[in-house]
């Protein structure tokens, strides 16, 4: 077993949360029992995954979207109650971390998501440095843009929205998790062929077209599903805790 302080302890000294401007609290969000003997793993504290968890026996849940964000008004109301009142029956400590998870450098979701995509990272930019740059594992090319977004699709298991990228051979591939639509432009000064996030909003499209940079939105939730199990599974493996990784379906 491990104490709900020497999880907090060992969650922070991993993810260095005080190194980031973020948009909410990271590390311990709502508190449970102090002895943990497993941790489950998820993307975001959703009433299904802290059911889920609480049916598989967890002590303690990691996410990275947790419950609480800059703004939220902070009434316990609605959906807001009712994932409270779930994880205070059952007694389960929720741990969240946002922009540490996403920018670890080895388990991290943008570290974790090119592993996935067999990419290897070479630099970073924009802004705290989440977003990585970098190549193939194998030092090739991309024939085109249809080649990278079939790769990428085969690879998540998600429908890829694809835009822009002059007709040639991509090398040079930029990718950051999640809603990182707004890193597009620094990844273009970075000297990227393409750019790979979470989702698309209006302004990029034009950019895409303009700049001959691809860009490649292939799901929110497609792209953030790797780095709270690898760091959930690593921290529990440190303290001989089992780990379930539970994967709650979201088209987004």
């Amino acid at each position: 077993m491990a104490s709900q302080q020497q999880l907090l302890e060992a969650f922070d000294g991993l993810l260095q949360p005080q190194m980031y401007r973020d948009y909410g609290p990271n590390g311990l969000q709502v508190e449970g029992r102090d002895q943990v003997r497993k941790i489950v793993s998820g993307v975001t504290a959703s009433r299904a995954l802290i059911e889920a968890a609480a049916s598989a026996g967890a002590g303690a849940i990691f996410v990275h979207h947790g419950l609480f964000w800059r703004g939220h008004d902070g009434r316990v109301t609605g959906w807001l109650k009712q994932r409270l009142a779930l994880l205070l029956a059952h007694d389960i400590n929720l741990y969240a971390y946002h922009l540490p998870l996403d920018a670890h450098a080895e388990l991290g979701n943008n570290a974790q998501l090119g592993h996935a995509l067999g990419l290897s990272a070479q630099t970073r930019f924009g802004d705290q440095d989440l977003g990585f740059l970098g190549q193939r594992h194998d030092g090739g090319e991309f024939a085109d843009v249809d080649a990278l977004a079939h790769h990428v699709q085969a690879a998540l298991g998600h429908a890829v929205v694809r835009v822009g990228g002059a007709p040639r051979a991509l090398r040079r591939i930029a990718w950051c998790s999640g809603g990182a639509q707004g890193h597009f432009e620094a990844a273009i000064a970075a000297g990227a062929d393409a750019f790979i996030t979470g989702e698309i909003s209006e302004p990029q499209a034009h950019y895409a077209r303009e700049c001959g940079v691809a860009f490649l939105a292939c799901g929110h939730h497609a792209s953030e599903r790797y780095g709270a199990p690898a760091v959930a599974g690593h921290v529990a493996a440190q303290f001989g805790l089992d780990h379930e990784f539970i994967d709650i379906d979201n088209p987004a």
